[in-house]
């Protein structure tokens, strides 16, 4: 299974980080090939809402900038997982303008490979995630309808080995 991670985290040592890790490494010990993608450290600017992907574009964003990475790593892709700190209950900013360019890429449907999707949330409050739970089943479960593989958070004390033991069963 090729897995895509979309870290969200401007902070390489983090909670977060640790979550990816530990997802990589036993997916990865499981057979499944990782691609890790740090979003905060590329050039991805908002989207234009300026609807060229879904005129003269046929699915193609109108900006050239790093989010290129990921359009092309999508099709490819059969296990998608988004991973982010909370910021004011809500996915990191960086993550937000990913999610936010998939307009071009995911709709009106998903990839005919992309089947799962799972998120890593980690904040210092357990009662701040609401924006980041909205998104990823409104968006990801709801509207796309690919399969749930789990919301983590790092507010559960066996995380860890919740996410290593997910990624195992993949």
């Amino acid at each position: 299974m090729n897995i895509l991670v979309l870290n969200g985290s401007p902070r390489p040592q983090g909670e977060t980080a640790n979550m990816v890790s530990a997802f990589k490494n036993a997916a990865e010990k499981a057979g499944h090939e990782v691609r890790v993608i740090e979003v905060c450290r590329l050039n991805i600017r908002g989207c234009l809402a300026c609807e060229y992907c879904h005129g003269k574009g046929r699915g193609a964003c109108a900006q050239k900038d790093d989010m290129r990475q990921i359009y092309d790593a999508l099709p490819e892709t059969d296990m998608l997982v988004l991973a982010s700190p909370i910021y004011y209950h809500n996915i990191s900013g960086q993550l937000k303008c990913v999610i936010d360019r998939f307009y071009a890429a995911l709709y009106p449907s998903a990839p005919e490979r992309l089947k799962k999707v799972a998120m890593f949330l980690a904040s210092g409050d357990p009662e701040m995630d609401t924006g980041a739970r909205f998104s990823y089943e409104g968006d990801f479960l709801g509207y796309l309808g690919l399969e749930d593989m789990g919301l983590f958070t790092n507010h559960d004390a066996q995380v860890l080995q919740r996410i290593s033991a997910m990624a195992a069963a993949l």
